[in-house]
């Protein structure tokens, strides 16, 4: 358990260990009869609560607790159990149930067989007291305090008969035993919860499949002590085998792909029954090895009679004394087999299989999910590079060859009218001047943004100034705000709206003047873009949802306020301008408590 766990887990004991000596003794103000009215009853219960009292406080005030501080304090759950005990007047022992704490704080604590020798230590020291009972150094004790003029101990001596003691000592390591055996199965379910839960962090998209199968395999190596991991995987519309295998000696090492072999599928891949398997070498002959097989299939359920001879060909392939397997198969696209060669096993050998089956099981999806991913963000940027290409081969490459056209007419027809050259350089030259200006543009639509709260604001001023110095619009940015505090993915689509909108005004509007405005109302952020060219081919104030039952509006910036969840407005008056209000909702992230 992590020193958290830990920290919890003697907090809650230590409040079991006072409600349960409050308990005792309202039950023995009850009735007094069980203990025959000893006063030294009623100080162990007060110096146990006590105790319990002390343990809590110095477990809020200490940030965690040592293994020593845990042992002494056990030590004194056991004790204290037997000490109060003698105080029992019938065979029936009131204080019995105190056992069965310290039984479950050592479960709790440890495992099986840490409470199997509570157990036994709580049962010696009972034995020992029955024998100073019968040996009459009890009695002794209580005559030595009759002399010092105090109470005596007023003892029962049928609880410690030899009969009545041998069952409860029966009854004590029994349950001591079965507490420890499900406290031991408890824990190893977290273990094996734990384990998954941190492969499944290791799936990430950013490393890649590659990346992902090397973090994956160097767990699983670590975890069953393996020599060597061999991974075979095949895609269900191909013939080809990928093999690699990544050594335990180097967890950073990356994986080593071989060279596909026309064998590969019959060696690695080959149809058998079983969903997982372990082999173990039998004998060391260099031909026709035998193996001992355990299988189990897709159910975990174990398969009789399994056939060996699909091994000679994977043992003649790579040298190993043992290995388990286990398939995989992802979205019915990609099956394969993983192999750990010489691998560790601590526990039985189908317990082990079925937690590989079950991790196998949990962590392909993640591992599907990082392929599915990739593709999607390679395809992305294919459909984006096609049509950044489809962008300039309309755009840029056209207007240059017009040019080209265009220079080469004037060449020629600079001798006989020289007139025309004058007039010819500055429409050509405005023409250049648009296409460098839709490169710029596009070129900044590639660019990854990465802009937070504390830039924005100096990313939008810089955009208008840029917008001002490039197309000789007047252009301001004004801000309501000095300081904001916006998620990162909102501020980047504020940006991009900002920046799509001016080259709408640009393109279309015949603006003179432009203003872009960032302001705060309650629960929400306001951009404001404003201008007074020709407006839109509407009249009128209309809202996001009027816009897409018409069909009108920017459909970029539509989609982009979309994305925020937030709600455009466009007010538009032919010949007199017209003004984009975007509202993006203020949300704060939930915090934990």
């Amino acid at each position: 358990m992590s020193s958290g766990e830990v920290r919890r887990t003697e907090r809650w004991l230590a409040s079991a260990r006072v409600f349960l000596a409050v308990s005792s003794l309202v039950a023995i103000l009850m009735d007094p009869s069980e203990i025959r009215y000893s006063v030294w009853v009623f100080g162990l219960l007060a110096f146990y609560i006590a105790q319990g009292v002390v343990v809590i406080i110095f477990l809020r005030r200490r940030q965690q607790s040592t293994a020593s501080f845990r042992t002494l304090v056990h030590s004194a759950d056991v004790v204290w159990p037997a000490m109060i005990s003698i105080f029992a007047v019938g065979e029936n022992n009131p204080f019995f149930l105190f056992f069965v704490f310290v039984l479950a704080a050592a479960a709790y604590r440890w495992g099986l067989w840490e409470t199997v020798g509570t157990a036994a230590a709580a049962v010696s020291l009972l034995w020992i007291q029955s024998f100073g009972v019968h040996w009459g150094a009890v009695a002794w004790l209580d005559r030595l305090l009759v002399r010092l003029h105090l109470p005596g101990l007023a003892l029962g001596s049928t609880y410690f008969e030899p009969k009545a003691l041998f069952m409860r000592s029966i009854y004590l390591l029994v349950l001591g035993w079965l507490l420890g055996y499900l406290a031991e199965q408890q824990k190893q379910l977290r273990a094996e919860k734990a384990v998954i839960a941190r492969t499944l962090g290791k799936a990430r998209v950013e490393a890649g499949v590659t990346g992902t199968l090397q973090e994956i395999a160097g767990e699983m190596l670590s975890m069953y002590g393996a020599k060597q991991l061999v991974l075979a995987s095949q895609e269900a519309n191909h013939q080809r085998v990928y093999v690699g295998e990544v050594g335990n000696t180097d967890h950073n090492a990356p994986f080593h792909w071989f060279e596909p072999a026309a064998s590969d599928h019959d060696i690695y891949l080959y149809e058998s029954p079983a969903s997982t398997c372990f082999a173990r070498r039998i004998g060391d002959g260099p031909e026709d090895v035998e193996f001992e097989v355990i299988g189990l299939d897709q159910d975990g359920v174990r398969l009789r009679d399994l056939d060996t001879l699909f091994l000679q060909g994977l043992s003649k392939r790579h040298k190993f004394s043992g290995f388990i397997s286990v398939s995989f198969l992802f979205g019915r696209e990609w099956l394969g087999r993983i192999f750990l060669l010489d691998p560790a096993l601590a526990g039985d050998v189908e317990e082990e299989l079925r937690f590989l089956q079950e991790l196998v099981r949990q962590v392909g999806p993640a591992v599907y999910n990082v392929l599915l991913l990739r593709r999607l963000r390679l395809r992305a940027g294919a459909v984006e590079r096609a049509r950044f290409a489809r962008e300039l081969h309309d755009g840029a490459v056209q207007s240059l060859i017009a040019v080209e056209m265009q220079v080469e007419v004037l060449r020629r027809q600079s001798a006989t009218k020289p007139d025309l050259v004058g007039r010819e350089l500055g429409r050509i030259q405005g023409l250049l001047r648009e296409e460098v200006l839709k490169l710029r543009e596009l070129m900044q639509q590639m660019k990854t943004l990465d802009v937070d709260s504390k830039r924005l604001l100096g990313l939008l001023s810089d955009t208008v100034e840029r917008f001002q110095r490039e197309t000789g619009i007047a252009a301001r940015f004004l801000s309501d705000v000095g300081q904001i505090d916006m998620p990162q993915p909102i501020c980047r689509e504020v940006a991009r709206i900002v920046q799509e909108a001016l080259v709408n005004v640009r393109k279309h509007s015949q603006a003179r003047q432009v203003q872009v405005r960032l302001g705060e109302s309650p629960g929400l952020w306001n951009v404001i873009v404003e201008d007074d060219g020709q407006g839109f081919p509407f009249s009128g104030r209309y809202s996001q949802s009027e816009l897409d039952a018409l069909g009108k509006g920017p459909v970029v910036i539509k989609e982009r306020v979309r994305l925020i969840e937030g709600e455009l407005t466009i007010e538009s008056y032919p010949d007199r301008g017209s003004r984009l209000e975007i509202r993006v909702p203020q949300r704060r992230d939930v915090t934990y408590g």
